[in-house]
């Protein structure tokens, strides 16, 4: 397997033709590759919490773009479990904040993004996180300063897949949704920008690497 470096050096991004007004990023899986980290964060704390088997990739990734709380609700439905969802989302993002630090840019999307910043056109972060941990990885990659405009979980009524975080980031940016270009990862988040009207760039996973 190649390194994740590397494999994020090649990855090519299928740009639609047009001329968009604005640019909507998601962030974890998108901007920074912050998956895998996610996914042990999750896995450690739910065994913390007394959960016997080891928490299911697949269906840890079918979560991708959902608030994080929603995320437990569906742990608890495949598990047979009841654990609190705000106990374990706060001690699960205090576990993930813990590793953010080793988690990479995704080269090719943070570039087009400082390149549409740099001609001037505005460009946003539209994010499942809550408030607090996407301004931490921003702040924590060096690209706080890049995006004025930030939507997380905490400013909207109905998360991914509903349109709501994606219309909230065009309405803030300026921008009417039919001109926004949205770069996703995860089938939730294409499915939201598909809601609001906009046209997206599907954001190739990297390969998990399992270490502890």
């Amino acid at each position: 397997m190649r390194p994740l470096i590397e494999w994020a050096a090649i990855m090519q991004l299928n740009i639609p033709e047009g001329d968009f007004a604005g640019y909507i990023f998601d962030l974890d899986g998108t901007l920074v590759n912050t998956m895998p980290l996610h996914y042990f964060a999750w896995r450690d704390t739910l065994r913390e919490f007394g959960l016997k088997p080891v928490l299911d990739e697949a269906l840890f990734y079918a979560q991708g773009g959902s608030p994080t709380e929603k995320v437990v609700q569906t742990f608890n439905a495949h598990y047979g479990t009841s654990f609190d969802p705000i106990t374990v989302r706060d001690a699960k993002e205090l576990r993930f904040v813990d590793m953010l630090s080793e988690a990479k840019l995704i080269e090719p999307v943070v570039a087009f993004a400082r390149a549409r910043a740099a001609e001037g056109r505005p460009v946003s972060v539209a994010s499942g996180g809550l408030r607090h941990i996407v301004r931490d990885t921003l702040h924590a990659h060096g690209l706080a300063e890049l995006f004025p405009v930030i939507v997380t979980a905490d400013d909207v009524a109905h998360g991914k897949p509903a349109p709501d975080t994606f219309l909230l980031a065009a309405e803030k940016m300026g921008v009417p949704p039919e001109q926004c270009l949205v770069f996703e990862d995860a089938a939730l988040g294409i499915r939201a920008a598909e809601a609001a009207g906009m046209r997206w760039v599907e954001v190739p996973p990297i390969p998990l690497v399992h270490t502890d």
